[in-house]
C-alpha cells in the first residue's frame, strides 16, 4: 500500500464556500407539547432569538447565524402523538466563563439534568427544556 503523505501541502482543504448545489444546514426539529410555550422558554430562559414566526413554522436560534431549532408541536402532525423526552442530540456552546454562563441559565429557571462538570477532555453540562428534551452544553472554543 502506498504511504499517506503527511505534508501540509498535500492535505485536502475544505472550500471556503460550499460547492454549487451543496446543501446548507437549515434547522433541526424539536418536538414540543406547546409551540408558544416552547418559544417563550427558548427565548426568555435559554436566551435564543425567535427567528421565524410563520404559522406553524416557528424557529429559535441566533439571528444571522445558521443552526435553527424548528419547534414542532406534536399534536399538529399526530393528535394522539406522545413526546419522547431525553437526549435530543443537540449541542450548544456557551461563550465566556462556562460555569458562570451555566449559572445565568439556572438563574433564569433552566433545569440542569447534569450540572457543569469538569471531565478529562473539558467541561460539559446538560439542560432540559419543559418537554424533557435534553440539550448538551459545552464551552465555546
Amino acid at each position: 500500500m502506498p504511504k499517506r503523505s503527511t505534508s501540509k501541502k498535500s492535505a485536502a482543504k475544505r472550500p471556503a464556500t460550499p460547492a454549487k448545489g451543496a446543501p446548507r444546514f437549515m434547522s433541526v426539529a424539536v418536538v414540543v407539547s406547546d409551540r408558544n410555550q416552547a418559544v417563550a422558554w427558548y427565548t426568555e430562559k435559554f436566551g435564543l432569538d425567535h427567528v421565524d414566526d410563520v404559522d406553524h413554522w416557528q424557529t429559535v436560534g441566533r439571528k444571522g447565524v445558521g443552526g435553527l431549532l424548528h419547534l414542532c408541536q406534536v399534536t399538529e402532525f399526530d393528535k394522539d402523538g406522545q413526546l419522547e423526552p431525553g437526549n435530543s442530540g443537540i449541542a450548544f456552546t456557551l461563550p465566556g466563563d462556562f460555569v458562570a454562563s451555566c449559572r445565568v441559565l439556572e438563574e433564569r429557571g433552566v433545569a440542569f439534568s447534569s450540572p457543569p462538570t469538569k471531565y478529562d477532555w473539558g467541561w460539559g453540562a446538560t439542560v432540559r427544556d419543559p418537554d424533557g428534551n435534553e440539550i448538551y452544553l459545552t464551552p465555546a472554543a
